[in-house]
């Protein structure tokens, strides 16, 4: 397997990426991979690998930008509310981790898909809404609400949203307003599934309620979320 960093920038902002993937020489489809609300770390480059082992070309991106890491909940809701108070400034290092990939040789850039995880579940939905050109995005424990919800036949991804039924940043009334988004913009391929008795960061095992209370690792979670996921992929990447 080939992994390495990449430098990319979005406005004045340097960003380092982690890129994996297996073979030269062959066009793949590319993922990208969002982090969670710490930073690009382990856990997302982890993924990013996984990716890899399955045939994807997958780039994780760094959205704060010099890999910057959160030691806190303090620091990283100030690294978060950064970006969603300006959402031209989310928007942009969004498209240019997007741009980053699509450039790539290894890379079929008609054949695109996005996952992210807790800031990174906002950030993939937040690509949909704007309608970049990719074949999926999928949001494990992301933040559903928005203030700029999708047009009606923007979206051109198949949308998975993999959600905790116990989920405090992802309760029942903004699931539901999320699922009347989807039906108004008349998003032709979506799904929400939700894990019972599943609080958020479900799929991270570094979750043990530490850093957030709410926050907590679930096996069988992880599990059917990352095998939803895949069974998606199998369908539109192809």
């Amino acid at each position: 397997m080939h992994t390495g960093d990449i430098d990319y920038a979005a406005g004045d902002a340097n960003l380092r990426g982690y890129l994996a993937f297996k073979d030269r020489g062959v066009k793949r489809p590319g993922v990208l991979v969002f982090h969670e609300g710490l930073g690009l770390g382990d856990f997302a480059m982890e993924r990013a690998r996984r990716l890899a082992e399955r045939g994807y070309v997958a780039f994780a991106a760094d959205m704060f930008g010099e890999r910057r890491q959160a030691a806190d909940l303090q620091q990283a809701m100030t690294l978060i509310g950064h970006l969603r108070t300006n959402p031209a400034t989310l928007r942009g290092r969004a498209r240019a981790a997007l741009a980053t990939l699509t450039a790539l040789p290894e890379v079929d850039a008609t054949r695109c898909a996005a996952i992210g995880f807790c800031f990174g579940g906002t950030v993939v939905l937040k690509l949909a809404r704007d309608g970049a050109d990719l074949k999926a995005v999928v949001s494990f424990h992301g933040v559903l609400s928005t203030t700029q919800p999708a047009a009606a036949g923007a979206v051109r991804a198949s949308v998975l949203v993999l959600t905790g039924a116990d989920d405090p940043l992802a309760p029942s009334d903004q699931v539901a307003a999320f699922e009347n988004e989807m039906r108004a913009g008349k998003v032709a391929d979506w799904q929400v599934i939700s894990y019972g008795n599943t609080l958020h960061g479900f799929a991270n095992p570094a979750a043990d309620g530490s850093i957030m209370k709410s926050a907590l690792y679930d096996a069988r979670a992880d599990r059917r979320s990352w095998a939803a996921m895949q069974g998606l992929f199998d369908e539109v990447l192809v």
